[in-house]
């Protein structure tokens, strides 16, 4: 058996590393696959990058101009099918592919040409969209019977809204495949069914996150800190803004007391450090796991206010860190959670939050070892595995 993943990035990024993390399971089981990706740079040694850089930057800016998101890079998507027609796959597992990384029309013309067996993780909601990965903040549901008008289409194109255009052609390219959809939360899954994609099979699969790194990890972030005598209320983010809840931090900051309660957030930039007070303290973004692995479990509550979320991977390696959760009740997060380990409040709900932290820290509400043992249920190498059954399987029935 042969597989092939195609994503934006190659061990960069949340889907990046999933896409190494599933290749290196299928290379211990004696599987040879590859990750074929756009963006970036990587050292992964299965990885083959299919677009320049230079060609990206074009693409991208062509989409901005004439709003084609999607059917652009028709350079980038003949050299990615020339490498499918080299390795012969049996197997191709889809990832993200809304990065101006190929031509969808090109690519799933020739999928459906060759009959290809895929599965698609949905990380967002993107595939069913004409723009828009996600939509719950402003409450749009016209992705069910046809995207038109669509109010954020200037996140994607400067001057035109074609959200009408690019839905009816996404429905139309994304029918009549060899497909099983895959999600990482019953809560994407349920949307699906909702979708033109109704039709395929869909299997929920959650996100994995490597227990070996996430797990109670001592350190010396609160005495370098000064946060000895504080309960920390943790933040972790790759881009803080209104849709991560930068603004319920700002305002838990100025309803709590300053002498009991400190907030630290991770994930913070120069520019949003301008917006902070001076006494919340601002960990610009690390790669280093175990050191976050070490403020994880410096904190007493992880605070997770976010607006958009498929399912929120940060919540289980808090939890596998020993820190319960406050967050609000959006997209997948409450299924990460239960009543042992977090409380989960109506979204938006900041008096709630507020609450929630408090209980959380000072009445001691669930225990470290309860948070460690709901994270077990998310371990990569048994979700993973979960993936290279489905490839297994597919590949015996294609055989047969």
């Amino acid at each position: 058996m042969k597989v092939v993943q195609i994503n934006a990035t190659c061990g960069v990024g949340s889907t990046g590393a999933i896409c190494v993390a599933v290749s290196r399971l299928l290379t211990e089981q004696g599987i040879e696959n590859y990750i074929l990706y756009s963006s970036g740079k990587s050292e992964y040694p299965l990885g083959i990058k299919y677009m320049d850089d230079a060609d990206a930057k074009v693409q991208a800016l062509r989409a901005r101009i004439f709003g084609n998101y999607g059917f652009n890079s028709q350079k980038a998507t003949k050299r990615l099918i020339a490498e499918l027609e080299r390795i012969e796959p049996d197997v191709v597992h889809l990832h993200n592919l809304h990065g101006h990384n190929c031509d969808l029309a090109m690519l799933f013309s020739y999928f459906k040409k060759k009959q290809t067996k895929l599965f698609w993780t949905f990380h967002d909601c993107w595939s069913f969209t004409a723009y828009c990965p996600h939509f719950s903040m402003i409450g749009c549901d016209r992705w069910k019977t046809g995207c038109r008008d669509c109010p954020q289409y200037r996140k994607m194109s400067w001057f035109f809204d074609r959200s009408s255009a690019l839905y009816q052609r996404k429905k139309e390219l994304f029918s009549g495949l060899n497909l099983t959809i895959i999600t990482p939360s019953r809560w994407l899954a349920d949307l699906v069914s909702q979708s033109f994609f109704a039709g395929y099979p869909i299997k929920v699969i959650t996100n994995g996150i490597d227990l070996r790194v996430f797990k109670p990890t001592v350190g010396d972030f609160r005495q370098k800190h000064g946060l000895e005598d504080k309960h920390i209320l943790l933040g972790v983010a790759c881009a803080w803004d209104r849709r991560k809840g930068l603004d319920v931090f700002l305002d838990l900051h100025d309803r709590l007391d300053a002498s009991k309660y400190s907030i630290v957030l991770v994930g913070t930039n120069d520019a949003v450090d301008k917006q902070l007070p001076p006494d919340i303290v601002s960990v610009h973004r690390t790669e280093n796991r175990r050191a976050l692995a070490e403020i994880y479990t410096a904190a007493d509550v992880f605070v997770n206010p976010t607006r958009e979320e498929v399912l929120g991977l940060v919540n289980a390696e808090a939890l596998a860190c020993g820190t319960p959760i406050a967050a609000f009740r959006t997209g997948g997060v409450p299924e990460v959670l239960d009543n042992t380990c977090g409380i989960v409040v109506e979204y938006n709900d900041v008096d709630a939050m507020q609450a929630a932290v408090q209980k959380i820290c000072e009445e001691h509400s669930f225990s470290a070892e309860a948070c460690v043992t709901r994270a077990e249920s998310f371990s990569d190498a048994e979700r993973f595995s979960d993936y290279v059954s489905l490839y297994t399987k597919s590949s015996v029935e294609v055989h047969a």
